[in-house]
């Protein structure tokens, strides 16, 4: 038996709200779990280029852009509220009490911003708009959690650049889906 086109997207679009929610707690584990480094009191680290490193959060983070994307393409804008709602109050529950103002408020803000950046671009241009939107909400991601969680922005262009890694690995997966999604005429929630 298979899936009409709605349910289909439906199941999807469930499929990508899961994931997005997990890379919540993920990145908030990950940070004092894993790393090439890992400082008394400071993030772990992980290399994202030659001589520069990285939280290992930034992983997460970058996918999570993507995902929140993918939420709104499957069930449309309320869920991804919904969505960017549950990861700000997992981000609460899961942070080291340390780090829970800063992971919220990155979060909420960085994941907004990419709404409103993917809104109006995502109907004619998807592969365009999760790259521009992820963009905006990786810069405003990393520029608050910085300064919120370290008071300053000494690993700034280590969370760019990871957090991009995971936005340049998904740009064939959404091209794909994108090419799918047209052949199967199955429109955008």
């Amino acid at each position: 038996m298979s899936l009409s086109l709605d349910s289909r997207r439906r199941v999807e679009g469930y499929a990508f709200l899961l994931a997005f929610t997990l890379c919540v707690p993920l990145a908030n584990w990950m940070i004092h779990h894993i790393g090439v480094v890992c400082p008394p009191g400071g993030p772990c680290l992980i290399p994202v280029a030659p001589g520069l490193m990285a939280p290992s959060a930034v992983l997460m983070a970058g996918l999570a852009l993507v995902l929140r994307d993918l939420v709104q393409r499957r069930l449309g804008v309320s869920w991804s509220v919904v969505a960017i709602v549950l990861g700000g109050v997992l981000s609460w529950w899961v942070a080291p009490p340390a780090l829970v103002f800063a992971s919220v408020c990155a979060f909420l803000f960085s994941e907004l911003a990419d709404l409103l950046v993917y809104t109006p671009l995502q109907r004619r241009r998807l592969v365009l708009a999760v790259v521009a939107s992820s963009v905006v909400g990786l810069f405003v991601d990393t520029v608050i959690f910085l300064s919120l969680a370290f008071g300053g922005l000494d690993y700034m262009w280590g969370q760019i650049v990871g957090k991009s890694w995971m936005v340049l690995l998904a740009i064939p997966i959404i091209a794909w889906l994108r090419r799918r999604d047209d052949a199967l005429g199955m429109q955008p929630a």
